[in-house]
């Protein structure tokens, strides 16, 4: 049956109102650790792009902090580079696409766009003291959001804000401030302040929406003391969010048509539209979604319910698990213990490991999530021996991130009631071909590598195209998401169990060493 999409604006150029078709849409992917831009062709192809790295801030341990007006010259920095690589300028251009990372709370004045306060990261742990002591009213924000409460999510990282700054909770109260995730930001300075918006994804992490009406609710507000004047407007994905107004590298008039938080992006961009289909991005931290259709699915395992990205006014759902640190482990190789001055070289020194060495390294850095939900938790290496080398550490923390997938795969299929076929992945570690054997190994079912590593940016771009007609509904779309690298498991089912059961007796132990309950989740 061929999906058709909701009638949206013809596919002629906004830009000076002229007949010419444009030729390209730009995706802006406002990642935890950078800014990307890429320039898509109508055959899905990228056509330039250009990246810049975002400073981190720590003020204290476990606060994490970006600089708004830093992450807007980020943008203002990329934009210009991916065009000026792809050989074109903005009048070529259908529509923009926006991805961002989720839960990052920023508040502005409305006025000028001017953060009052630095943003609060999503990795950022500051909250913990009161989702520790508000835990008993778990149970109804669950049921309500399909969330946890935890210093994750975005309404009690602005309940900080909010109580630690008496002028911000003055002027929120009087209208003057807005609050947004990361999108939003970029939503209300690229369109000159005109358009105070988010969509239903990137809404749906807040603690603030109704999972079920996927709309602000009344009595979530009140209990995280927000003002709903502070709150967006929330829309499908796939939507009318302004034009572009006001900027030196980018011309007045050009549709911002896709918008869908990072994790959320690459589930469409990876083709996943169906229920039943699921995949995992390996960015600063792993994310695992499996679509379950256009009826929400409560998790008995801890894991998230939450909006995919949408094409209309009907909801769509997946269920989610997060994996704090990923990518990050390997960060953490290259700078902190210096094995490495790149991050490619970790697949070289895993390679040369001694799978003899009965090491585990549980990379819970940042606390572990999903489907644990242990914030208080730190990382770990068990097995250390006078043997132990490089090779092996990197070996173990790529394992580590493997392991913790595993989890989330096994916590889904049971929650779904049904085993996953396979999985689809992407991100910056989908190019090391190690890991994902490692990660077929240990999941016991085939990983298929997607052919666009950045499929983050790519929904973004499929949801703005296909908003403006730039193409035209999702056969079109799975034709042009490409043929996957495969990649089979290779370890008997046995020696896949006792792995398995080695790395969850060090995650408990972790559990266990740092005071939490040490329960193994139902």
């Amino acid at each position: 049956m061929r999906e058709t999409l909701p009638a949206g604006m013809l596919a002629t150029s906004p830009i000076r109102g002229s007949l010419m078709t444009p030729s390209h849409v730009l995706a802006i992917d406002q990642g935890t650790t950078g800014t990307r831009a890429v320039v898509y062709d109508r055959q899905a192809r990228v056509a330039g792009s250009a990246a810049i790295e975002l400073t981190q801030h720590y003020p204290q341990p476990g606060w994490v902090e970006h600089d708004g007006e830093e992450i807007w010259q980020s943008v203002a920095t990329v934009v210009p580079r991916a065009l000026a690589a792809a050989g074109i300028d903005g009048r070529d251009l259908a529509a923009v696409g926006l991805t961002n990372q989720r839960e990052t709370t920023l508040v502005w004045e409305r006025a000028t766009g001017r953060p009052v306060a630095r943003a609060i990261v999503w990795q950022d742990r500051r909250t913990i003291d009161f989702c520790r002591s508000h835990h008993r009213d778990e149970v109804w924000l669950h049921a309500k959001t399909g969330l946890v409460l935890d210093p994750y999510f975005s309404a009690t990282k602005l309940r900080w804000l909010l109580e630690h700054d008496p002028d911000i909770r003055a002027n929120a109260a009087a209208g003057r401030l807005a609050f947004g995730t990361v999108d939003s930001f970029l939503i209300h300075r690229l369109t000159g302040g005109a358009v105070h918006a988010t969509d239903a994804s990137n809404a749906s992490r807040t603690l603030l929406l109704n999972l079920d009406t996927a709309r602000w609710d009344d009595d979530l507000c009140r209990y995280f003391a927000v003002p709903p004047v502070l709150l967006p407007e929330v829309r499908p994905s796939s939507a009318d969010f302004g034009v572009t107004r006001g900027l030196d590298f980018l011309p007045d008039g050009l549709p911002i048509t896709g918008v869908a938080g990072d994790q959320q992006a690459a589930l469409f961009g990876q083709g996943a539209f169906e229920a039943g289909q699921a995949k995992c991005t390996y960015g600063t931290g792993a994310f695992f979604l499996m679509h379950v259709g256009t009826t929400p699915r409560r998790s008995r395992n801890k894991l998230l319910t939450t909006l995919a990205a949408t094409l209309d006014a009907k909801p769509q759902y997946a269920l989610e698990g997060s994996v704090f640190v990923a990518g990050a482990a390997v960060q953490w190789l290259r700078d902190g213990l210096r094995l490495f001055s790149e991050a490619s070289a970790v697949e070289g020194l895993a390679a040369r490991s001694d799978p003899l060495e009965p090491i585990v390294f549980v990379p819970a850095f940042v606390g572990l999530g999903t489907p644990y939900w242990k914030p208080e938790v730190q990382g770990a290496v068990f097995g250390l021996t006078r043997s132990t080398s490089a090779a092996d550490l990197a070996r173990a923390a790529l394992e580590g991130v493997a392991f913790q997938v595993v989890d989330l795969v096994e916590a889904a299929s049971d929650d779904a009631g049904r085993p996953l076929g396979e999985l689809r992945v992407d991100g910056g570690m989908s190019r090391n071909t190690w890991f994902l054997q490692c990660q077929a190994d240990l999941l016991g079912i085939p990983v298929l590598a997607s052919p666009h590593v950045e499929a983050t940016a790519l929904g973004a771009a499929f949801l703005a195209g296909l908003r403006v007609g730039f193409w035209s509904d999702l056969d079109q779309l799975r034709r042009l998401s490409g043929e996957a690298r495969r990649c089979t498991p290779r370890l008997t089912p046995a020696e896949r169990q006792r792995r398995l059961a080695r790395w969850r007796r060090a995650v408990q132990a972790v559990i266990s060493y740092h005071g939490a309950d040490s329960e193994q989740p139902s």
